[in-house]
């Protein structure tokens, strides 16, 4: 007979209840909004391209424009060459982008679109361009779809003069604009010169100014894009997500790369801010350093209420790795950690993390959902939740203090603002894991205090 008690732990492969991710269009989506004057285009149907903008507009509170091929019954029987076609002209006639760039659907690879030859066959305006990267919805997850939209853009534009520009290329991995304005603002206090791409600060962060613009001012230009290929060098950020652009890129221009994991945390802001300061042949400053002593002085002070306590980490796979090296810095148990993107290269870091801290209480998984991860906090629970808004779910249910990071967060304001990365984002987070104890230990000791009043 099946067990069905909450003991019961039933290994599915084949089948996920509440992933913990969503689909390759999504990351593309992102990532070409991170490229100015760019217009990003879902080529498929109406409604797919509706779900990938709604998404991104109820995490980052902000209009996520894309436009869509807009498939019927006839361009799934015979093709969407025609729409696409008709829908790049349009596009440019009417919302004047500089570039466009497309990202295919579920249904447009399933029927088999070449791309390729659909561009080539395209009447571009002079001065125009169209890009496109392959991003089919069953495979991967949105972290797929924005490594594959970059390397779509490097495939098409990044050119190798021989003249080097004196510049290191930054991609940033799939964080918010909070993140990458951090980025910039490090590099810019070690004096290091830098192209941030994708850079979605001041198009997904723009400000109220009283007028819309479909194309705010921020954003990589097409020029940087292009003089990427006589870059020094590449950091590429978050070793799941920024390896295969990094590698386009040395594959098409020669360019090296040095891959990093996200700067989260002490010890990989560390490694972020050396390497770069070794490349630019200049000190770190006292002011990150000053930063860095701050951190590690909040985690002393917080350490009554943070150490040997225990969480499950979900989310983005470098984002996960991240968050999870800086609660191991914090003296916590990282109990449970997973991500829903495929992937044996994540579990395996994840073990390294563990490994490094003495930690052999642990469990990390890949491809994982969080219908599984409740079943395992039904088994033995943690102190706390970190991850994005689906989790908020099991936290009622156990009734676990829950802190919210990654992606996405649909149900709290402002966060992408705020950097998750560097010493300020790990300040941040302290205080929030922190406070959060904090206000559950409050509640369980007014609790007692009403038993033994009564």
């Amino acid at each position: 007979m099946l067990d069905l008690t909450p003991t019961a732990i039933i290994d599915r492969e084949a089948l996920r209840i509440n992933p913990c991710k969503t689909c390759q269009p999504v990351g593309a989506l992102y990532a070409a909004l991170g490229v100015h004057r760019c217009m990003p285009h879902s080529h498929g149907s109406q409604g797919c391209a509706s779900y990938h903008r709604t998404f991104l507009s109820r995490h980052f509170k902000e209009p996520a424009i894309a436009s869509t091929s807009s498939f019927t019954e006839g361009a799934s029987v015979f093709g969407g060459g025609s729409n696409i076609k008709t829908s790049v002209k349009n596009i440019f006639d009417i919302y004047k982008p500089d570039i466009i760039a497309v990202h295919t659907t579920c249904l447009s690879e399933t029927i088999g679109d070449d791309m390729n030859a659909y561009i080539q066959d395209m009447d571009i305006p002079e001065g125009k361009y169209v890009v496109h990267a392959n991003t089919p919805s069953y495979v991967g997850s949105h972290i797929n779809g924005y490594f594959n939209m970059m390397a779509g853009f490097i495939r098409y534009l990044s050119k190798k003069s021989g003249k080097p520009n004196g510049k290191a290329g930054i991609f940033p991995g799939f964080v918010n604009p909070g993140d990458m304005r951090e980025l910039k603002r490090m590099a810019k206090a070690i004096g290091a010169s830098i192209t941030l791409f994708p850079d979605a600060s001041q198009v997904m962060d723009a400000p109220m100014t009283g007028h819309y613009s479909m194309y705010p001012k921020g954003g990589t230009t097409i020029a940087e894009i292009e003089n990427m290929g006589d870059c020094e060098r590449v950091f590429a950020l978050g070793e799941l997500t920024s390896e295969e652009p990094a590698n386009a890129l040395l594959r098409k221009c020669g360019v090296a790369y040095t891959l990093l994991p996200l700067p989260i945390g002490i010890v990989n802001t560390d490694e972020f801010l050396m390497k770069l300061s070794r490349w630019a042949k200049n000190e770190v400053p006292y002011e990150l350093e000053e930063e860095r002593g701050q951190l590690i002085d909040v985690i002393l002070d917080s350490h009554f209420y943070l150490s040997d306590r225990s969480v499950a980490v979900f989310g983005d796979p470098d984002m996960v790795l991240g968050l999870t090296s800086l609660v191991l810095e914090m003296g916590m148990i990282p109990k449970y950690v997973i991500t829903g993107t495929p992937g044996d290269s994540f579990t395996r870091k994840a073990e390294e993390l563990f490994k490094r801290y003495g930690r052999s209480d642990c469990k990390a998984k890949a491809a994982a959902d969080l219908f599984e991860l409740h079943q395992w906090i039904k088994n033995d629970g943690v102190d706390l939740l970190l991850g994005s808004s689906y989790g908020k779910q099991i936290a009622k249910a156990e009734d676990i203090p829950f802190v919210r990071a990654g992606f996405p967060i649909l149900d709290r304001y402002v966060h992408p603002y705020f950097p998750t990365l560097g010493y300020t984002g790990a300040l941040r987070f302290v205080e929030k894991i922190t406070n959060a104890l904090m206000d559950r230990q409050d509640e369980d000791s007014a609790d007692e205090d009403l038993e033994v009043v009564m």
